[in-house]
């Protein structure tokens, strides 16, 4: 039988919210302060979880959405300039990375809220159509345009970068394969 506790798996559970800030914000203290307050407030709160309204995870993202809302944080680490890495695939990872916030900040918001809660928060489609009051169906649609719209954002990221001169002995885009 289940549990009546939303919060009875909380190593999961703060995996999952801070993915999903993290997706949507960037890593570090403000993604985990985001994520702190998300569980206070599930603490404060959490007599007035509905199991039959949708799993833990998804209330959980439910309540961290508006957190960001609420007090939107800076923008993402793709405006910040990072030393630079020691090793190729770190390099490349920090990249791919900076690419991605900027394709991201290309599209609407419906569309990062989309992505992040199905890749930042590994939500399913049945639990964003729950959290967001949509048909599973419509919700597989709206992802599966919003990626096109993101892969066109990295398609012009890629090309802008191409379009910037290099400077002596630093790779600006290293080659993708």
């Amino acid at each position: 039988m289940f549990s009546r506790d939303p919060l009875a798996n909380p190593e999961h559970l703060i995996r999952t919210v801070y993915a999903y800030v993290a997706y949507r914000i960037g890593g570090g203290p403000d993604a985990e302060d985001v994520t702190s307050e998300t569980f206070e407030r599930a603490l404060r709160y959490k007599d007035s979880y509905d199991r039959s309204k949708g799993e833990p995870a998804a209330w959980l993202i439910g309540i961290a959405r508006r957190c960001l809302a609420r007090n939107p944080p800076p923008q993402p680490m793709s405006d910040q300039v990072a030393d630079a890495p020691a090793a190729t695939d770190v390099e490349e990872e920090s990249v791919r990375r900076v690419d991605l916030f900027a394709g991201l900040a290309k599209l609407a918001q419906r569309d990062r809220d989309l992505l992040a809660l199905r890749y930042g928060g590994d939500l399913t489609a049945a639990h964003i159509g729950q959290l967001l009051d949509m048909p599973t169906n419509a919700v597989e649609v709206a992802l599966h345009r919003a990626r096109e719209r993101l892969a066109a954002a990295l398609s012009d990221v890629d090309d802008a970068e191409a379009a910037e001169p290099r400077a002596e002995g630093v790779r600006i885009c290293p080659p993708r394969g």
